[in-house]
């Protein structure tokens, strides 16, 4: 490219700075969810909450399964390697008993303790006066029952600060609202809840599907994810549900030579395997079609249980339509490379199945609005009649430029206190 050229390209650039920019700080003043129905894009109402009853827990698994908290990895000691991975929690909106005087109950992971944080605002948001009180967190005593993930500072039994026991039920939902991967009302002393173990914390890793995954380009051939050049058609859906042929702009992420660890969805008929990781959003419906609008919604592959629908291309109807399929196992599969691809429509069809193409952030709509500025660049370059898109024909391994723009911002907002997650409608 000439002078002209790069000139161009540096000036878009900045343009869709500040285009993101304001994307967010809008997003953190606004509603947080786009226009139109569908996935997760309707306007809505405050959610009303409802209480858990006295034994339930959430999700409806076994609390050391894939779907919850994920299995036991072995007691953590003040000797152990792994006691490094606790931090102290001195929040002072949190009242910890600490029977043992020391502060054992502060101890926890960095998930559980950004948990309980969340937690703590909105006990106080949901009761004025009333804190969020912690009676057992991290267990070096053997106090608990064997294989208890109170010995990895992964879980915490919770009360409120008056011990007002009508208030439990609802306690154990603002649990859950708040992120933690296991809730269980356990009891009318106390409420239990755990996280998934650091390592397996898609929030760390972000988003992928493997390389060898497959899309389906508009003209009916298949193409492996890897070899996605930008300007490829994919098979995507739109607000609504119906399949669409979209745009392949660039690789949110692409790590050619990284071994990880991928979610797999397997489905009963029609039989369908996705395969991504932890923090990637998949669409999950409730009823058996796709015209719902709210019936259907993003969830992180992780939050996915066994029993739940997800949408899949009709054999029947080739690729024109697609339908419910029940989630029938899930399991944890290690693959070569890792990919993130973006399309125009924010959607794309991998293996057969509807998939977001955004991850991290558990809000579909919200993700995205933010890379509107990817799509307007895109626009503005066709215009101009060249492909150096946001300098993505020519992408390298890492994290796009883009993606790592947002990500600074984001943390920016939170570390600042001016954007909060729990101020942001779920897809």
């Amino acid at each position: 490219m000439g002078r002209t050229g790069g000139s161009e390209l540096v000036m878009l650039r900045r343009a869709v700075l500040c285009c993101a920019v304001c994307l967010l700080l809008l997003a953190n003043v606004g509603s947080a969810c786009g226009p139109g129905r569908g996935f997760g894009g309707k306007r809505r109402h405050p959610k009303k909450l409802t209480p858990l009853a006295l034994k339930q827990f959430i999700p409806n698994v076994a609390e050391k399964t894939l779907g919850a908290s994920g299995k036991y990895e072995g007691k953590i000691t003040r000797n152990s390697e792994r006691f490094k991975d606790l931090t102290p929690n001195y929040n002072p909106d949190i009242i910890f008993k600490d029977e043992e005087n020391t502060n054992a109950d502060r101890l926890m992971t960095q998930r559980c303790k950004d948990k309980l944080n969340s937690l703590a605002i909105s006990v106080m948001n949901q009761w004025p006066g009333v804190k969020l009180r912690v009676t057992e967190g991290w267990d070096e005593d053997g106090h608990h029952s064997e294989e208890s993930l109170h010995y990895e500072g992964r879980a915490v039994d919770i009360t409120t600060s008056d011990r007002d026991k009508t208030k439990y039920g609802m306690l154990s939902r603002l649990a859950v609202e708040a992120g933690f991967d296991w809730v269980y009302y356990e009891s009318k002393a106390h409420i239990h809840c755990s996280v998934k173990a650091e390592n397996s914390v898609a929030a760390k890793s972000g988003g992928c599907f493997p390389g060898s995954s497959v899309v389906i380009l508009a003209d009916g051939r298949t193409k492996p994810m890897k070899d996605l050049q930008p300007g490829d058609k994919v098979l995507a859906a739109d607000r609504r549900g119906n399949v669409i042929s979209s745009d392949f702009m660039l690789f949110m992420d692409r790590e050619v030579g990284t071994r990880r660890e991928f979610y797999v969805l397997e489905t009963d008929e029609p039989r369908r395997k996705l395969t991504l990781t932890a923090a990637h959003l998949v669409f999950v419906t409730s009823d058996n079609g796709t015209d719902g609008g709210d019936a259907t919604r993003a969830v992180f592959a992780s939050n996915v249980t066994p029993g739940q629908k997800v949408l899949v291309l009709d054999d029947d109807a080739g690729m024109d339509r697609l339908i419910a399929a029940t989630v029938r196992r899930i399991y944890v599969e290690k693959h070569e490379g890792s990919y993130a691809p973006v399309t125009a429509h924010g959607t794309v069809i991998v293996d057969r199945v509807l998939a977001s193409c955004y991850a991290v952030l558990e809000n579909h709509a919200l993700a995205h609005w933010a890379f509107g500025p990817v799509r307007l660049g895109r626009t503005f370059t066709s215009l101009l009649g060249t492909v150096r898109d946001l300098g993505s024909a020519h992408q390298g391994d890492g994290l796009h430029w883009y993606s790592d723009l947002l990500y600074g911002i984001g943390t920016w907002l939170l570390d600042s206190g001016s954007f909060h997650p729990l101020g942001m409608s779920q897809s």
